[in-house]
C-alpha cells in the first residue's frame, strides 16, 4: 500500500443543516444550504470551488442530486465533477476521491455534497435487500434483515448478548444528549433498549438507525493551502477501501470481512495502529455494526466486541469514545456524512461538551449497499508523518 497520499490533503470546511423532519425542504435545497454552511466554515469563496462530487442519495428522487443539478443550483462550473452511489459508504469514498483529485491536480478545492429528505418523504428502507437476487422470497426485506443475520450469527458463535448491543445504543444516546443538533437527545437505559419493540429479531427498535432529513458538505484541499485557511487543518493521513461482489453465497458474508481490509489499508497508509486512535466514528446503521468494526480494526479480538463495549469503554471518558455526536443511531441518519463532520470537529477541538481531551487521531468508517462496500479514513491534527 502506497503512503504517497499521507497528509497531502486536509479537510478545511464542513457544513450541515438542521436534522430530523424538515417539512418544505428537498434534497436539493438541503444540499445547497449545507454547501453554504461549509463555505462559511472554511472562509472560502464560492468561486474558489473547482471540484464538485455528489451523492444522489438512496432515497432522493432520481437525478435530484446529480452533479449537474447541484452545480446549477450552486452556480458553479467545476473542472472536476461526478456523482457516486455506494449507500453509507459514499461519503468516505467521495472524500477519498477528492483527495486523489487534489493530489493529481485535477482540482484545487473539492466540495463533497449530500442532501436527503427521507423523513418527510416517508422512506422506510424496506425494499428487498438483495441487488438482483430475490431474497424477499425468504423474508429478506430491508437493511435490518442483513444486519439481523450478522447479529444472530455473532451471538451464536461468540455468546454476544442483546444487552451488549444495547450498550452501543446507550453510549450513542449519551453522546447525542450533549449534541444540540442531535435528533434524539433523551437518555436511554439498557432496560429501555430491551423493552423497545422487535424490528428483525434479534434487533430491537433501539438497535436501528434513524431516518432523517438533512444536508452535509465537506471541503477538501491541499495540505499546503490548508495551512492558510480559516480553520485548523484536519489532515487525511490514511485511507482505505474494500469491496466484495459476493453475498449470502459466501459463508462468512455476515461478518463483512472486507471491512477489515479497508481498515488495514487506512492504518498502513497512515503508519498508525489501533492503540494510536483517540476517538472513533464508526458507521452504525445498527448496533451490531459497531461491534464488528471494533473487531475488524483490531481494538479487540474476533468475537470480543460484545464484551469490549461494556462498562462505558466506548463512552466519553472511556478507553475509546465512539460516535461522540450520537451517530446514525441518535444524532441523525445522514448515511455516514456526519461521522466525518464529527471527526473533523473532534480533531479541531470543537466538540464542546462532548470533546475528547487531546484528540489527535480519529478513525472514521463507512459501509453501504448490501454490506458490500466499505471504507476507512484516519484524520489527524498534526499529520502522522510530522
Amino acid at each position: 500500500m502506497t503512503t504517497s497520499l499521507r497528509d497531502k490533503t486536509a479537510i478545511v470546511g464542513v457544513g450541515a443543516t438542521p436534522q430530523g423532519r424538515l417539512p418544505g425542504s428537498t434534497a436539493l435545497t438541503l444540499a445547497v444550504d449545507a454547501f453554504k454552511n461549509a463555505l462559511e466554515d472554511s472562509g472560502l469563496r464560492k468561486e474558489e470551488i473547482d471540484g464538485l462530487l455528489t451523492f444522489p442519495g438512496t432515497t432522493a428522487p432520481e437525478g435530484a442530486l446529480n452533479y449537474l443539478r447541484v452545480g446549477e443550483a450552486l452556480g458553479i462550473n467545476p473542472r472536476f465533477t461526478g456523482s457516486m452511489v455506494m449507500g453509507g459508504g459514499t461519503a468516505g469514498a467521495l472524500v477519498q476521491q477528492a483527495v486523489m483529485a487534489v493530489e493529481t491536480g485535477m482540482a484545487d478545492v473539492v466540495a463533497c455534497v449530500f442532501g436527503d429528505a427521507a423523513k418527510t418523504g416517508g422512506s422506510r428502507f424496506s425494499r428487498a435487500s438483495g441487488w438482483g437476487d430475490p431474497w424477499s422470497l425468504w423474508g429478506m426485506y430491508g437493511a435490518a434483515a442483513n444486519s439481523g443475520v450478522a447479529a444472530s450469527r455473532h451471538m451464536a458463535l461468540y455468546g454476544t448478548t442483546s444487552e451488549q448491543l444495547g450498550a452501543v445504543a446507550v453510549a450513542c444516546r449519551k453522546h447525542a444528549s450533549l449534541n444540540p443538533n442531535a435528533v434524539m437527545r433523551d437518555l436511554i437505559t439498557i432496560e429501555d433498549h430491551q423493552a423497545s419493540r422487535w424490528i428483525v429479531e434479534p434487533l430491537h427498535l433501539l438497535d436501528c438507525c434513524l431516518i432523517s432529513d438533512g444536508g452535509v458538505c465537506i471541503i477538501v484541499t491541499s495540505a499546503e493551502r490548508a495551512k492558510t485557511m480559516k480553520q485548523p487543518p484536519v489532515y487525511i493521513s490514511g485511507m482505505g477501501q474494500a469491496y466484495t461482489n459476493e453475498t449470502v453465497g459466501r459463508e462468512d458474508w455476515w461478518y463483512v470481512p472486507h471491512q477489515k481490509e479497508a481498515l488495514a489499508r487506512a492504518f498502513q497508509m497512515a503508519g498508525a495502529k489501533p492503540s494510536d486512535i483517540d476517538v472513533a466514528q464508526l458507521y452504525d446503521n445498527f448496533t451490531i455494526s459497531v461491534i464488528l468494526w471494533l473487531e475488524h480494526a483490531g481494538f479487540c479480538g474476533v468475537g470480543e466486541g460484545g464484551s469490549f463495549v461494556e462498562g462505558g469503554r466506548i463512552e466519553l471518558g472511556g478507553e475509546l469514545p465512539v460516535n461522540t455526536a450520537g451517530g446514525n443511531l441518535s444524532e441523525s441518519y445522514m448515511e455516514g456524512w456526519l461521522h466525518i463532520v464529527e471527526g473533523v470537529r473532534q480533531i479541531r477541538g470543537q466538540g464542546d461538551a462532548r470533546q475528547v481531551e487531546d484528540a489527535e487521531l480519529c478513525l472514521v468508517t463507512g459501509r453501504g449497499m448490501s454490506l458490500n462496500t466499505s471504507n476507512a479514513m484516519i484524520l489527524s491534527k498534526n499529520g502522522v508523518s510530522s
